[in-house]
Order: structure tokens, then sequence, then C-alpha cells
């Protein structure tokens, strides 16, 4: 059986367990001001049960969640700060023997969910902020929730001096679930596949979207890229979100999340999504450490 690769899962909400507040427009970057200790105690949890990477905090240090003023002024320091949290914990979990990586967290520059708003120029300097904050702690770097291509073009565009790998996650449309596989942009799983070979990336993933539309994407890709003669590592990591419309960013407001998706119905799609062809699993938004813990429960049994 080929070895399945754990992600972590949603970190905003597992440091709410050790008592960082979630509140917008911060999110996630309102626990690095108020209460880091929560956040490396979220990636000790996520490593304690069975993850092997650590995702840095910084997905909301952007001018989108914590203004352009703020970010000017503290946005490589908070960067900086979630890159130092993550090697900690990492590095403590591997002094016990586990495989601990850090991803660098590369997220939409210009808010989630939201292609129609991705600002190339503005884009370019913010990523450039992020990247140069956290070369000293990733070992790769993991572009997370791509909307579009051109998201995701910028977003390599940005890692591709650092001499790091990249792995590059696509938010898919989750308005139908029977509609062929689409980037929120309404293009195609099958060029975002083409375009990761372009780019040299060494992963592809699917995060941040309904778990009942992953199975197809993953099949999507996995066959253009046996068709190109290019085949990489696949992954999915899903949101635990009640189903959104398509209109508005993720992040306007607190997200309630599904009572069906518990662990063990989590592990069902994952399951699936193995049988498809994906070998990294983890969990995005309201997947927390006790869902990781089943994954490793049944993938390393």
């Amino acid at each position: 059986m080929t070895r399945i690769i754990l992600l972590d899962g949603g970190l905003s909400r597992e440091m709410t367990r050790f008592g960082a507040e979630l509140k917008q427009p911060e999110w996630s970057a309102g626990a690095l001001i108020d209460h880091p200790q929560a956040i490396k105690q979220a990636h000790q949890a996520f490593f304690e049960a069975g993850a092997e990477i650590a995702t840095t905090a910084n997905y909301a240090v952007v001018p989108f969640h914590i203004g352009q003023e703020r970010f000017e002024v503290r946005g490589a320091e908070l960067t900086a700060l979630s890159g130092k949290l993550a090697r900690e914990a990492a590095d403590e979990a591997m002094a016990k023997g586990q495989t601990a990586r850090v991803a660098g967290c590369l997220p939409p520059a210009c808010g989630s969910y939201l292609p129609d708003d991705f600002d190339s120029d503005a884009a370019k300097e913010i990523l450039r902020v992020l990247v140069e904050a956290l070369t000293p702690y990733a070992d790769f770097w993991l572009a997370e929730t791509m909307s579009s291509l051109s998201e995701m073009r910028e977003t390599a565009a940005a890692a591709s001096g650092t001499g790091k790998p990249l792995w590059l996650a696509c938010s898919l449309r989750d308005d139908t679930v029977d509609a062929p596989a689409q980037l929120r942009s309404g293009e195609t799983v099958q060029d975002a596949a083409r375009l990761a070979v372009e780019l040299g990336a060494e992963a592809l993933l699917f995060n941040c979207s309904l778990p009942e539309v992953m199975e197809r994407a993953v099949v999507t890709a996995r066959d253009v890229l046996a068709d190109m003669g290019r085949p990489m590592p696949l992954g999915v990591y899903a949101n635990g979100f009640v189903p959104k419309p398509r209109e508005g960013g993720a992040n306007e407001t607190i997200s309630t999340i599904r009572e069906d998706l518990d662990p063990a119905a989590y592990l069902e799609w994952a399951e699936r999504w193995v049988a498809a062809g994906a070998t990294l699993i983890g969990g995005c938004c309201g997947i927390g450490s006790t869902h990781i813990a089943a994954l490793r429960a049944r993938f390393r049994a």
C-alpha cells in the first residue's frame, strides 16, 4: 500500500482549545497578536495526533484581514513569529522520533474565495513579505486555497527563488456537487493540473472545499497528469463548513461547522480520496486533531 502522508487540520479552530479567540476581521492573525502560545499548542496537538506537517499560522496575515497599515508595520514580524512557532513544534516532535516538517503558508493574497478581486501587483508585494519572513523556518511552501490560475501563477512566482519545493492547493467550487471539478474562478481542474506541472510544483492538492467535491477533482487531476506522463502526489484537505453560497468571501463571517463530519465520517471521505489516488491527506477549517488521529489509526494500521 502506498504510504499516506498526513497533514495537519484546521489550525484556527484547534487554537481555541488552548485559549485563542477567533474574531473577524483578524481571524487567526489575532492569535499571533494576542495568544501565540495557543498556536504552538495547536501544532503540538496535531503532531501528537499523527500529523507529519505543521502549516504556519500566517494565513490571515494579509491586508484583507489585518488592514494595509498594520500589514506594512507588523506583517513581516507576525509572519516570522508563525514560522518560529511551527518550527519549534516540529523540532520538538522530531526530537521524539516523529517525522515533522514545516509548510510555509502562502495564502490568497487578496482574500479567500475571491478570484475576481485578485490583484497581481498587490499580491506580488504581499507575497514577497511572507516569503522573506518564512524562508528561515519553512521546509517547503504550501500555496493554499488558490481559487484561480492567476493566483497559482503569482504565488508560485513569489516562492520560485527560494530553492524550496512548492505544493499547490486549489479551492474548488462547491455550490454544486454534480458539475465537473472547477476552481472557484470557474477554471477547470484539468487546466490547474497542467499549470501545476508547468510551474514545477512537487504536489497538487485540493483544500477548503466540501468533502463531496474532492474525489472528482482527484480523479480529474490524476488522469490529466497520467496523460501528460507527469504524475505527482495528489492530496486533499477538505473543510467542515456548512455549504456556502458562491457569492462572498470565505472570511466575511465565522462560518458554521457541519454536524455530520465527525472523525469517523471524515475518515470515510478520506478513504474515497485515497482510493482515487490521493496520498496527502489532512483537514482544513473545522477539521481538528481528533480527525487526524482517526486518519492515523486507519492509514498507519
